[in-house]
């Protein structure tokens, strides 16, 4: 009875430090997220509100109609548009090669930005995004 006894402490033992590893895994990655986040806003407002408007909304109210040099306004980057139905690769070719190859103005990052900056400038785009959207958008490119 004895063993059975200090069997079933050790297996609840184990247990509970299994449980408390697990969330604070959780909480590590939760914490590296807003960090994220946080650095990747700071990378948007210093390289790209000036286009794409604070909090990524655009400076536009129609970003589909040309400007009177007949190029296209960003566009909003906040879930208004069609970013989010771009893969994590397309969009930081989009950040790497800038935009004007395809007749945009957009200037390339490629060497401005570190890698962590550009992950983090798409962590900060997809925590603007509607919660719907971001669903849609992990379970397709996640």
């Amino acid at each position: 009875m004895k063993t059975l006894i200090i069997l079933s402490v050790l297996f609840l033992a184990g247990c509970f430090d299994s449980s408390d590893a697990q969330a604070k895994e959780v909480k590590e990655v939760e914490v590296k997220e807003v960090e994220s986040v946080t650095l990747g806003k700071a990378v948007f407002d210093k390289n790209c509100v000036s286009c794409h408007g604070k909090e990524a909304r655009g400076t536009t109210k129609n970003w589909k109609k040309t400007l009177p040099n007949g190029k296209y306004p960003a566009p909003p980057l906040n879930g208004k548009a069609h970013a989010w139905h771009h893969s994590p690769k397309l969009l930081l070719s989009t950040i790497n090669n800038g935009g004007k190859k395809l007749g945009g103005w957009m200037p390339e990052f490629e060497d401005k930005l570190s890698e962590q900056e550009k992950q983090a400038l798409l962590d900060y785009l997809h925590s603007l995004w509607p919660k719907n959207i971001q669903k849609k958008y992990d379970m397709r490119f996640k």
